[in-house]
């Protein structure tokens, strides 16, 4: 695979059309292959893995320069884990844009392996930061930002972050720092899975308005149904046009969204799968796709 020398530019019907299948093909992908690494370790955070899935076949495989041979290019886009329990499905997105091989998958969390359970950029090629301390992601992505703007490189930085992670006030400072410079070059994306370790987000700490808050900060806000890859595709674009001020899409996704027996899972932030049910979980997937 080479550099995207640039993202993939709107299109006709049919183009868009073909566009979208090919993310949604992806996804799938990331999915199936989320589900075989978490039965290496027969628990974990897949749950999360199904919901952004979409998400990211849109980011690694539709939005992000990069040269999967070389990590480190300089004009590369830099996608940030700041939620770093999500490694499982940056992984199964990884390997489906070549940056890393499909194989390694098999060793997931094991002893020695480049794939920890939650990201480090020490260990894993592509990862830009060791993620998972909740409220750093969006402070290092301003950080960047203003380093590539600086250099007059034109790279752009992505950031997903939870919606359990607005909790936490340094993601507000980084918001309100990042409004202040102007720096259109930062888009975070907001997974809002409307669940987090302590329990229903909304019950932990509520967030909402997001979109009003957002904005309320200087930011270009959208949200959008975050397992609808044609609906994604289109506000990706759109934030890609826009100019001045640094952009967030929220995405309202699903836990499990794919395999009802997971999505249906009452303790689903992190979970743990009977040896017998991981195949009725790749089943169920394949019976959604055929439909």
């Amino acid at each position: 695979m080479t550099a995207l020398s640039s993202p993939q530019a709107p299109a006709g019907t049919d183009q868009r059309s073909e566009r979208v299948e090919r993310i949604r093909q992806a996804a799938s992908r990331i999915r199936r292959n989320a589900l075989d690494m978490g039965e290496v370790q027969g628990q974990g955070y897949i749950g999360q893995a199904l919901g952004v899935a979409d998400v990211l076949a849109v980011v690694y495989t539709d939005q992000l320069r990069f040269r999967p041979e070389d990590p480190h290019w300089r004009d590369r886009d830099r996608f940030l884990l700041s939620i770093g329990h999500y490694a499982i499905a940056a992984y199964a997105a990884m390997a489906e844009a070549g940056i890393i091989p499909l194989q390694e998958l098999e060793t997931y969390g094991s002893d020695d392996s480049r794939l920890p359970m939650s990201a480090m950029a020490s260990y894993t090629p592509g990862m830009e930061i060791s993620g998972g301390s909740l409220g750093h992601g969006l402070g290092v992505a301003t950080g960047m930002a203003l380093g590539l703007r600086h250099l007059g490189n034109e790279a752009q930085v992505f950031d997903l972050l939870s919606d359990g992670e607005l909790d936490e006030g340094s993601t507000w400072e980084a918001a309100m720092a990042c409004a202040h410079h102007g720096l259109d070059n930062v888009t975070a994306i907001v997974d809002v899975n409307a669940l987090q370790a302590d329990g229903p987000t909304a019950g932990v700490l509520r967030t909402e308005p997001l979109v009003d808050k957002w904005r309320a900060f200087g930011w270009h806000a959208l949200r959008v149904d975050g397992n609808d890859v044609a609906v994604l595709v289109a506000a990706f674009d759109e934030i890609r046009r826009h100019r001045g001020s640094p952009s967030v899409l929220i995405c309202d996704t699903r836990i499990g969204c794919g395999v009802p027996l997971l999505e249906n899972r009452e303790k689903a932030h992190f979970m743990r799968v009977d040896e017998a049910e991981w195949q009725i979980a790749r089943d169920q997937l394949q019976e959604g796709l055929a439909r």
